[in-house]
């Protein structure tokens, strides 16, 4: 085979791997843009690549798209501190029918949103040994390979990222009184309640409003409240969601677009705080203003 069809021939089974490359990096790195930039180094250092010192392409595209990951990894752990205006996490938006404890189990033990729950709480290492076997059944040889670690050491690497997941699970109580602040927040917010929506708002309650020209922060229950009772003036419809797992708020305009997703962190009982990201043209909601 000449060198040009060799690299014809290359290409093509990259492009075969490349959906899974992406979903493996989106596990790994929680960002859709992240993962692109990490599947396209890969393509770029296989592009200079001699195609006859390959022996397994998937294995390994497999590897340099995890090594790459695991590098990006590590660099945002060596920031000294993340600016207010870095693009957020993917917010992954689903119905909350606050369905029976089975329901809310099988939720809590969905691996894309338990990844997104502790992203922050899994060191490089553990979540790349989590996603690639647990999530994509790559042998453990492998793995410790990838990270340069024993087969051993790489089953205790993920063993300890998998009790963190587990860990973050929220008992059927906790839950409830989540979903009952959210929904006493939207029902204070639609009647212009000042005093309803101070009750269920934490005194120190920080809310960061991601829009197309910065980030807006607005601290303290009095502020955010002000500008909560506003709702009540827009021809908006809202109601609550799972965001990430945990219940939120999307608001929808007059037209039946999305105008915003809106995370909650609630504790004992009080909303603590909200993040919110408005842009009409950059949220894909796939659901109604009315639940079916």
């Amino acid at each position: 085979m000449t060198g040009s069809r060799a690299q014809d021939a290359v290409a093509a089974a990259f492009q075969e791997e490349r959906g899974r490359l992406v979903a493996a990096a989106r596990r790994i790195l929680g960002s859709p843009t992240d993962a692109e930039d990490a599947v396209q180094e890969a393509w770029l250092r296989l592009s200079g690549q001699d195609p006859a010192t390959i022996d397994n392409l998937a294995a390994w595209l497999t590897t340099v798209v995890s090594r790459v990951c695991l590098d990006m990894l590590r660099a945002r752990r060596a920031r000294p501190a993340v600016p207010h205006d870095e693009p957020l996490s993917e917010l992954v938006v689903t119905e909350d029918d606050a369905g029976t404890p089975e329901q809310d189990a099988l939720l809590a033990d969905s691996v894309g949103l338990a990844l997104l729950v502790v992203l922050d709480s899994l060191g490089p290492d553990e979540r790349l040994a989590f996603v690639l076997h647990d999530v994509f059944g790559l042998p453990f040889d492998e793995v410790g390979s990838i990270l340069g670690k024993s087969t051993d050491a790489a089953k205790m690497t993920a063993s300890r990222a998998r009790r963190k997941v587990r860990g973050v699970e929220r008992s059927r109580g906790a839950r409830e009184r989540q979903r009952a602040a959210v929904d006493a927040f939207l029902a204070a917010a639609r009647d212009g309640d000042f005093a309803g929506l101070l009750r269920v708002l934490d005194p120190d309650v920080v809310w960061r409003a991601h829009t197309p020209h910065g980030v807006v922060i607005r601290i303290g229950a009095t502020e955010v409240a002000a500008k909560a009772q506003q709702a009540v003036h827009a021809r908006a419809t809202a109601r609550r969601v799972l965001v990430n797992g945990e219940p939120g708020i999307v608001v929808w305009g007059p037209n039946g677009t999305a105008q915003a997703v809106m995370s909650c962190t609630v504790e004992h009982g009080r909303i603590v705080e909200m993040v919110s990201v408005l842009d009409p043209h950059g949220l894909a909601v796939d659901l109604p203003a009315t639940p079916a």
